[in-house]
């Protein structure tokens, strides 16, 4: 109650001083116990001029709502299509890490791109607070600072620490690692003086730190010289312990080209010492990956296992925001609606229900928006609609399948359906997605998905057009 008479007093304090007392009694008694809303369930594939979400109540009280719902709607939808589009180019196969909350726009747009790439198809976060808040696992590696802040392994403390994982003796593993890396390199015919020895320390550091989940930054300095051997001999010197390393990552360069030469090194090193699981050690990629850049990892072929995507997925560049919009259809039962010169942005008028067609193969291949009242359609019906964008043409349709789209979750001031978990939602944005015809889900050049109007719904449409202009 406190909160609400400071929101009150703050109101007095900037709207016109000719504001009615009235209003502001009103404003501290208002609450949402008539208001009702319908949507299709979080994680649904929607498309352009279908309403994913309808708001009934006091006239107020809705207008009120509208900011707020747009704003949660607006960035989690573009986000979440965002993930969509690099899990389809990425394939089923690859792990997707978002490791985007250096880049994203403040600590709310962070958390909300960890939550909504997750829904989208990601498989894990680089945001401990994401992990902590939303249950998403959470994945991360080493720091370029991390490995230039040793110079020798003389720093690597305590020097006898590490335990064989079936028990034992601790082992020296910076001796071990030392001792292996000259067999590494006369192996790969690289000098050992060429190896960058803080790298090494770094890595011997890290590896006694957690043995169970070692994985190297290899381009701190060199790659192929440096950062490859230094990890090869600490996975090797962990393995002798019983350990197993989870993998590497690069940061710089031909990606696709340096995971190649990487994946030749962990086929060799594997052989020579005879460690069979060396050579599927796991490779994982960042540095400003975009879609182009996947593009280009399919186009040449790579030994990439994971992804990590930052700024071009929570920043959205190829569309940095997302157009929804909130309108009003409807007053005390009289259908209202916007008229302008461009069709794409009329309303369509009247409370509405939403039905998704689908073909045979179990595509969806129209949505359909029909008048409340009007009877719901039936699947081997044959249905006459009005193609959005071809109004002036009535079409014939047959839906093997039916689907209505829309479920009521708020009702009298409540949550009134059991909302689902994020994984659950996460999973269903997958099915959804997979339902697509391909055409539909292509990235380039995909066939347009056709909305359409009932009969009914059609002539409303005209005659309110004929009262109102």
């Amino acid at each position: 109650l406190s909160s609400a008479l400071a929101d009150v007093a703050y109101l007095r304090s900037v709207l016109p001083s000719t504001t009615e007392d009235a209003f502001f009694d009103y404003l501290a008694t208002l609450d949402a116990s008539e208001v009702t809303v319908s949507a299709v369930p979080e994680g649904s594939v929607v498309f352009a001029r279908v309403p994913f979400l309808q708001v009934k109540g006091p006239l107020l009280v809705v207008q009120l709502l509208e900011t707020m719902l747009l704003c949660l709607v607006n960035y989690a939808s573009l986000v979440a299509t965002n993930a969509a589009r690099f899990r389809f180019l990425a394939g089923p196969d690859m792990k997707l890490m978002e490791i985007g909350l250096r880049r994203a726009q403040g600590p709310d747009g962070a958390l909300s791109a960890s939550k909504y790439s997750y829904i989208g198809g990601f498989d894990c976060t680089s945001n401990v607070l994401a992990g902590k808040l939303y249950g998403i696992p959470v994945r991360g590696t080493i720091a370029h600072s991390f490995v230039m802040s040793f110079t020798s392994l003389e720093e690597v403390q305590p020097r006898v620490s590490l335990l064989p994982l079936a028990g034992g003796e601790p082992v020296d593993l910076p001796a071990l690692a030392k001792s292996l890396l000259q067999q590494v390199c006369e192996l790969l015919q690289i000098p050992p003086e060429k190896t960058n020895r803080g790298e090494l320390a770094a890595f011997v550091s890290y590896a006694i730190s957690f043995p169970h989940d070692f994985q190297g930054l290899l381009d701190t300095y060199c790659v192929r010289r440096s950062g490859l051997p230094n990890f090869c001999a600490v996975a090797l010197a962990l393995h002798q312990l019983g350990y197993r390393a989870v993998g590497v990552r690069l940061d710089s360069g031909d990606l696709a080209q340096q995971s190649k030469e990487i994946r030749r090194v962990f086929r060799a090193c594997g052989a020579h010492f005879q460690v069979p699981w060396f050579e599927t050690i796991p490779i994982a990629v960042s540095n400003d990956i975009s879609e182009q850049s996947l593009e280009e990892f399919i186009r040449e072929g790579s030994e990439i296992d994971m992804i990590g995507v930052g700024t071009n997925l929570v920043t959205c560049p190829l569309q940095p925001s997302l157009g929804c919009v909130y309108k009003l259809v409807e007053v005390n039962g009289s259908p209202r609606m916007k008229l302008t010169e461009d069709e794409e942005k009329m309303t369509i008028p009247g409370i509405k229900t939403i039905y998704r067609l689908y073909d045979a193969a179990g595509h969806p291949f129209m949505d359909l928006m029909a008048l409340e009242e009007e009877p719901s359609p039936s699947a081997g019906q044959e249905l006459a609609i009005r193609v959005l964008g071809r109004l002036g043409e009535t079409s014939k349709v047959v839906p093997t399948t039916v689907e209505p789209l829309h479920r009521t979750y708020f009702r009298d001031g409540q949550v009134c359906e059991p909302l689902p978990s994020l994984p659950e939602v996460r999973s269903h944005a997958q099915v959804s997605l997979s339902l697509l015809s391909p055409a539909h889900r292509r990235l380039h050049e995909p066939q347009p998905y056709p909305v359409a109007v009932t009969e009914r719904l059609h002539n409303l449409l005209t005659e309110l057009r004929q009262v109102t202009q």
